[in-house]
């Protein structure tokens, strides 16, 4: 698990804007949901060429999350990378920062038929909950997803965001939310990458300047405070 900590200055400024600690005190259960991004195989599974080790050892915190936030009446929404034949044209950019090799690997591996697209096979799945596919970083990205869509339609209007990696597609994702005017909360261990340095400094960078970070913990009591109808 990372070792998360917060400077004392960062801290003091966030108490000094918002007048608090946490921003999001009170999580109102039936108008929240937590957003859980792209714990596939590809990303979680031993071996995988973009394996991030810490991503297994979250996962018993999102489970967890998730089951309360379904028990208090909130949506559990399961968001899966897809890289198809089209966004070899479409994400040009993306594709030919990599390698030839490395390109036709995460082609194959994220296709929909590939290795790595599967949710990694310790999650809490229910079938209640929501699935969606994207094709960019940010499920939120024009024409990734049908994510905002699927949130405005069951008025959510708080999201809690938790995956892997915490550097590129859980931060762009949280970013994004925040600019579509949900309230917006990345959990911290509940969020992998591929080391503390970097890990903490995206937690940093998010509390300072655009939203809320809480541990799965203190996601959970605030969860609590809500009511759930």
């Amino acid at each position: 698990m990372h070792k998360i900590e917060f400077p004392d200055d960062l801290i003091r400024r966030i108490v000094k804007r918002t007048g608090r600690r946490h921003c999001y005190e009170s999580i109102v259960p039936r108008t929240t949901a937590l957003l859980v991004v792209d714990m596939q195989n590809y990303f979680v599974a031993p071996g995988q060429p973009a394996e991030c080790p810490v991503a297994r050892e979250i996962v018993p915190n999102i489970n967890r999350l998730a089951a309360a936030l379904r028990d208090a009446g909130g949506r559990v929404v399961w968001i899966r990378m897809l890289a198809d034949e089209e966004s070899r044209e479409t994400w040009s950019v993306f594709h030919e920062r990599l390698t030839p090799e490395s390109r036709e690997r995460r082609l194959e591996a994220l296709s929909e038929t590939g290795d790595g697209f599967p949710l990694w096979k310790d999650l809490d799945v229910r079938g209640a909950d929501d699935q969606v596919t994207k094709t960019r970083y940010s499920p939120f990205t024009r024409g990734a997803s049908g994510l905002e869509s699927l949130l405005r339609r069951h008025a959510i209007d708080t999201v809690l965001v938790a995956g892997v990696a915490t550097t590129t597609c859980c931060d762009a994702t949280a970013r994004d939310a925040m600019a579509l005017n949900f309230r917006t909360i990345m959990i911290a261990d509940g969020c992998a990458t591929r080391s503390d340095l970097e890990h903490n400094a995206v937690l940093w960078s998010f509390s300072n300047g655009f939203g809320d970070v809480q541990t799965t913990d203190e996601a959970i009591a605030h969860l609590a405070r809500g009511p759930a109808s």
